[in-house]
């Protein structure tokens, strides 16, 4: 039984050190133009190589996406990018364009071509299309089934390789084709800059009755008609494994260090405890559940891959996430006398209960005893975000660590 890879998004260098402490075999990521995360912070050329560099020392592989859908102007700028990423030498190319695909092949062929999933791949010829072309691997549409996933396996070369998204944000289109962001913001899901505008609220119109809005009520917050759950398999690893799908892809490019962190220990132990056993994977399910919810999500769906999705796969009656857990920071020193720093992301108290995140997977409860500013000054809280902030915890942390704590507006 071949072990799956475990792909993890990073938006920032914070996010892919932190990918890589936490578990994961491979990152992608996406410079500053050429994804379809614009929003996200990204990469510039000097991070890049130093995030590729970084992963690769760790044994973590490094896919960089390229996966917009080019117009003529963007042809000239791709070709440098492509020459300045040849230089990197990161394991892998994530496009979807044809004509982004000739140009990498042409520039840097000794780098793996991965074809991303908005190129829209949902059959067997598709998959032998771009194999024949020089493509490593293909990332599965979205609306397969694990059913076509395993028809697909079977018709395709054997050291083709799929990939597939296992956690995370879904779109309501046919794998990002959603022409909502681009017809009221005039801003291109396709060249990486979509609004979202599928979280939003809103009525109806009736043909005859032009300028009259009909209210859609769910509840008394409305209703929110295109705004999908988020995709979690962690309850499904061996049919996902015994679909035949080489690599494990979570979203989100744009997600915090401590979301990234969580999904990836969590699926990191829920696959390396299948592949020891499956009785010691079903008698972890519980931890694994109870982890997951602890990082941002929006409820969880099972997406298409038991078939066409049902109502339960949308949420009509608000557009937040749960957000059950509060990110303080990542430690990155700790003092001889067991004092740790670390740049502070959202403000705690002294007195309060935190809890620390450890790679391996254990999580240990703590209360904070003392809090230093940068000069040394003893403080009572850090209410500045990015503050570099000292503090002294009942238990005994470590670099590279994560300190979280309980939103107290859920409690």
């Amino acid at each position: 039984m071949k072990k799956p890879e475990l792909l993890v998004p990073a938006g920032s260098p914070e996010v892919l050190k932190t990918a890589v402490i936490f578990g994961a075999d491979a990152v992608y990521i996406g410079g500053e133009a050429f994804g379809l995360r614009a929003k996200a912070r990204n990469f510039d050329n000097e991070q890049m190589r130093e995030g590729i560099a970084y992963a690769h020392e760790h044994g973590v592989r490094v896919h960089v996406t390229a996966n917009i859908l080019a117009h003529n102007y963007d042809l000239d700028g791709a070709a440098q990018y492509f020459r300045e990423l040849k230089e990197m030498k990161p394991d892998a190319l994530i496009i979807a364009d044809p004509g982004m695909f000739m140009l990498a092949k042409e520039i840097c062929p000794e780098i793996d071509i991965h074809i991303s999933t908005q190129a829209n791949n949902t059959n067997y010829m598709t998959y032998r299309f771009w194999y024949e072309q020089g493509a490593k691997r293909v990332v599965s549409a979205r609306e397969l089934s694990l059913k076509e996933i395993r028809e697909i396996r079977e018709n395709i070369p054997q050291d083709m390789e799929i990939e597939s998204f296992i956690h995370g944000a879904m779109c309501i289109s046919y794998s990002g084709r959603c022409l909502l962001s681009s017809y009221f913001t005039g801003r291109d899901a396709n060249r990486g800059a979509c609004t979202h505008p599928c979280r939003w609220k809103y009525a109806v119109v009736e043909e005859k009755r032009p300028g009259e809005y009909l209210p859609v009520y769910e509840n008394e917050r409305g209703t929110y008609i295109f705004n999908s759950k988020d995709l979690c398999m962690i309850e499904h690893i061996p049919e996902l494994i015994d679909a035949g799908i080489d690599s494990f892809k979570i979203e989100g490019r744009m997600k915090t260090a401590l979301y990234v962190a969580t999904v990836a220990r969590t699926y990191r132990k829920a696959i390396d405890d299948y592949m020891e056993s499956e009785e010691k994977y079903r008698n972890n399910m519980s931890w694994y559940k109870e982890e997951i919810s602890k990082c941002t999500y929006r409820q969880f769906t099972t997406g298409f891959y038991y078939g066409k999705p049902n109502e339960n796969t949308q949420i009509y009656d608000n557009n937040t996430y749960i957000n059950e857990y509060i990110y303080l920071g990542i430690i990155s020193s700790v003092s001889p006398e067991g004092t740790a720093r670390f740049e502070q992301r959202n403000k705690f108290c002294v007195g309060d209960e935190i809890e620390i995140m450890k790679p391996d997977g254990n999580n240990m409860a703590v209360k904070v005893l003392a809090m230093y500013d940068e000069d040394g000054v003893m403080v009572d809280s850090c209410p500045h975000s990015k503050q570099i902030i000292d503090v002294r915890l009942s238990g005994q942390p470590e670099k590279n660590d994560i300190l979280r704590m309980k939103n107290r507006d859920l409690a």
